[in-house]
């Protein structure tokens, strides 16, 4: 029985006993932090489990998409090295709220498991929670199941929770025998040890309680069904395989892996790489289609490090250059039809992953060698340096995890504690480097001590009055907190109001505002009066700095227009991941894997502009979240809404939620131009655009600097490209005649006998080092030397205060398997302290301690040597 005819039969199954079939929720949760993605069929019922959402129904039955890769539930480590283990799965659930419970629950799991998938009863065996009584009575009295075929075990086994908080209660687990060949051992016994003999095939919650933070749990207002099958597990066992990753689910991809790389599937030890990345394609390509992108931190990290995982796995196997990628076509049209968003976002999903990949592939390389290095002086059991652990993290981009894994294998401890204090103390640093060079962006707030949420106002007026709750003093400072106000708090990515506040015996200039739990405090400067005055209860007049306002609704109006035309022209991909909404320009991070290219670039302006021009009006509405949705409004997982939202249309182009200050058309905007596109982190960029009068400055700046060019070039407007081109190519043409005049000479030194040389019988070894040579130089000397006639090994370096940077190379005369470079090279840079390898014919590598380099280039002349000579 193939998987796709398990997932079916399931849901029929449970569709003849009135179950509601349900899609698949993302496993990206949306709105629900407490979750990385989505572990269980129950996380998208958590909130009717809880009795705070009902629905038309009461019964459902759903396959899930899950990822356990962090958390609570993670088991990133075990995948490749066991036969049931993976961090992507589907899980196969039956959910009762309220309805039917353990009675049911079981009758019809032991049905569908022996009558409807054919398993024999004498491989089947039963667990409860060891003080679930009412749980074993039913299997023993009801199903009729033997009560030493049945086991009571711990918390730890047998009772099941979400997470940290959220529902739970005592499970029911069915296990099925594999047999005595399966065992670990004689004492090898269901619930003694964690072999891959009893395969849990089928778990059932029967939900009681909800976990509180605090630690303690409540009942639920009606017990309930939660149950989890997951269906690569259920298909090992239909198909009698040996391993998930041989079934149907997952076996054609194993060969996909084999074909790319040129290695054979082994399904011993040898297949563990072709097990993770298999595994690790899957995860990541369901993740990114559903919204999560590699990053340095929450979901993010952790795609990149199963990302990081997968391509060292992939090194193993011989490829050193991006590979996981090709994958993601192959994936799709594997499991597209259960999961259309799969080959809906192939394109977007392939881009990223190769991005990611390449990104860690420059420092692969070196990473591997120098862990080789370092765990080639190690013996078994022995701990792997921290500031060794920590090179790999900081230099090559190495999870500490995958770090432990590699020594893992080599027989290794890690140095863990040490490497997390070399971690702190990095991050020390970079807090007292940014609070160094961090200047502040508004008001400093301090502690206050009103909690009643202040008016805002700001949304109609940009004037009013108010009455001081609270007065917070300082010399020529004040803090001030009024029970209403125009003054728009940063929030949002929007900066804070400026403007006055004042009385009949003072005036105070606002310099920023900012919000604590709902309460507005203005920083402020006494701008005359009597400061004695500034106190509580003095009602006062408020006015915001209009025209600095409508600077800013022009720019946050903008940054709507912008999102929605980034995701026209790059794809729907595109989510906001940060923004900066300020008086002078605005700023937008958006989730995206490359550069966006001038072209795109102008394209999203053009559209931009193009709605600008319709002087659309924006509508503003509050309704209830869940109707903002249903109606399209973007909103993204991580950020905290509440049951009431504010959002902001534009025409039909744009709907998003948003607590911001706007336009009432777009026309207002007036002028819109980019001026910046970069990169914040991987899979991360960046545009600054300005509005308004802002955009002629910047146009009047540009013709201002075109015309003393063209004046310093002594050329027109239309020529100047011209002009440029001519010059640069004069340059060009200049450097190349200098490189050719160097490598002339460093061939003529050689040549003249400088450096070292052995020769014999037609073949020979040269070494030879120059100061501050110009590494292009040496490459085009190495390629001379490469090309002419003869057998030949050579070593050719350049060195400076900064340390040694050499390449060794041989002849194309020297037979295949002669000589090793990378292995020459590499030993070379251990006797200065670095690190570097490559090819068997070229190499490069470097270190530090220049002092050494005689001895290194003796070193490598000798074993050079002994390797042609022989």
């Amino acid at each position: 029985m193939r998987a796709a005819e398990i997932r079916k039969k399931f849901l029929e199954f449970f569709r003849e006993r009135d179950h509601e079939m349900v899609p698949s929720s993302p496993v990206v949760p949306l709105d629900d932090p407490t979750l990385l993605f989505a572990n269980a069929g129950m996380n998208q019922f958590k909130s009717v489990f809880t009795g705070a959402e009902t629905r038309d129904y009461v019964r459902a039955a759903s396959t899930q998409k899950c990822i356990r890769a962090g958390g609570k539930h993670n088991d990133l480590e075990n995948v490749g090295y066991t036969a049931r283990h993976l961090t992507f799965f589907e899980m196969l659930g039956n959910f009762s709220f309220g309805d039917y419970f353990k009675s049911d629950a079981c009758r019809w799991a032991w049905e569908l498991v022996t009558e409807g998938f054919g398993i024999d009863k004498k491989d089947l065996w039963i667990t409860v929670y060891h003080e679930d009584d009412e749980a074993r009575a039913v299997w023993r009295d009801e199903v009729g199941i033997a009560d030493d075929r049945i086991v009571g075990l711990g918390a730890a086994d047998n009772y099941w929770s979400m997470g940290d908080v959220g529902p739970c209660g005592p499970c029911s687990e069915i296990f099925f025998d594999r047999g005595d060949a399966a065992a670990c051992g004689p004492k090898c016994a269901l619930g003694v040890c964690d072999c891959d003999r009893y395969m849990e095939i089928w778990n059932l919650v029967f939900m009681q309680f909800e976990k509180h933070p605090d630690g303690t749990q409540t009942a639920l207002p009606k017990p309930s069904i939660d149950t989890g099958m997951g269906l690569e597990r259920i298909s090992m066992v239909l198909q009698q395989k040996e391993s998930v990753f041989d079934t149907d689910a997952l076996a054609a991809i194993m060969n996909e892996i084999a074909t790319i790389t040129g290695r054979p599937y082994d399904t011993g030890d040898a297949g563990t790489p072709h097990r993770v990345i298999a595994d690790h394609v899957r995860s990541l390509t369901f993740a990114i289609a559903d919204g999560a992108y590699p990053s340095n931190e929450g979901r993010g990290y952790v795609l990149r490090r199963i990302l990081r995982r997968a391509a060292r796995y992939g090194y193993k196997l011989g490829m050193e250059e991006a590979f996981i990628y090709r994958l993601v076509e192959f994936l799709g049209r594997e499991m597209g039809e259960a999961f259309p968003e799969l080959i809906e976002r192939q394109e977007v999903i392939a881009k990223l992953i190769r991005s990611e990949e390449e990104q860690f592939g420059r420092t692969l390389n070196q990473g591997m060698t120098r862990f080789g290095d370092v765990s080639d002086r190690l013996g078994k059991g022995e701990a792997f340096p921290a500031a060794e652990a920590f090179f790999l993290h900081d230099t090559c981009g190495f999870p500490i995890d995958l770090t432990e894994q590699m020594c893992r294998e080599q027989g290794l401890d890690v140095d863990k504690a040490g490497y997390e204090t070399l971690m702190a103390q990095q991050k020390e640093r970079s807090r007292k480097s940014t609070s160094a060079t961090t200047e502040s962006a508004g008001a400093t707030v301090v502690k206050i001590s009103t909690t009643e949420p202040t008016v805002f106002t700001g949304y109609q007026e940009f004037q009013g009055n108010g009455q001081v709750r609270e007065v917070l003093a300082t010399p020529g400072r004040f803090q001030i907190v009024l029970d209403a106000t125009p003054f728009y708090a940063e929030s949002g990515g929007q900066v804070g109001d400026t403007g006055t506040i004042a009385s009949g015996d003072f005036r105070l200039r606002v310099t920023g505002t900012k919000k604590q739990d709902g309460v507005f405090v203005h920083d402020c400067e006494l701008d005359g009066g009597d400061p004695e005055a500034v106190r509580a209860d003095v009602t006062v007049e408020t006015a915001v700095d209009a025209e600095r306002r409508l600077a800013i609704h022009r720019n946050h109006t903008a940054t709507h227009l912008v999102h929605a035309a980034l995701r026209d022209v790059l794809g729907d991909h595109v989510q906001q991941k940060g923004s900066l909404v300020a008086p002078d320009r605005l700023r937008f991070d958006v989730s995206h894997f490359e550069k966006v290219s001038a072209d795109e670039l102008r394209e999203v302006e053009r559209r931009v502009q193009e709605q600008i021009l319709q002087d659309t009006a924006i509508e503003v509405t509050e309704c209830d979240k869940d109707e903002a949705l249903a109606r399209g409004a973007m909103a993204f997982f991580g950020e905290k809404y509440g049951d009431k939202v504010r959002v902001v249309q534009i025409g039909d182009y744009s709907l998003e939620l948003c607590g911001g200050a706007h336009c009432a058309r777009t026309g207002e905007i007036g002028g819109f131009l980019f001026v910046h596109e970069g990169s914040v982190s991987s899979g991360v960029r960046r545009v600054e655009a300005l509005t308004g009068t802002g955009t002629l400055e910047r146009v009047r700046d540009a013709e201002d600097i075109l015309r003393d060019v063209c004046g310093s070039l002594k050329t027109d407007r239309d020529a100047l490209g011209e002009r440029i081109e001519g010059l640069l190519q004069e340059i060009k043409d200049l450097k190349t005649a200098n490189k050719k005049s160097a490598q002339k000479d460093l061939l003529a030194e050689i040549d003249g006998g400088a450096g070292d040389r052995w020769s014999e019988g037609g073949r020979e070894v040269i070494a030879a080092s120059w100061e501050g040579a110009d590494m292009d130089e040496i490459l085009r000397v190495a390629d001379a030397l490469k090309r002419r006639d003869g057998e030949r090994v050579f070593v050719l370096a350049s060195y400076d205060d900064g340390g040694v940077r050499f390449l060794v190379g041989s002849s194309a005369a020297v037979k295949k398997g002669q000589v090793h470079c990378g292995n020459i090279a590499r030993d070379g840079a251990k006797t200065l302290g670095g690190g570097g390898g490559g090819r068997p014919d070229m190499a490069q590598a470097g270190g530090k301690d220049v002092a050494k380099l005689a001895e290194a280039m003796q070193l490598m002349r000798d074993a050079a040597a002994q390797q042609l000579g022989s």
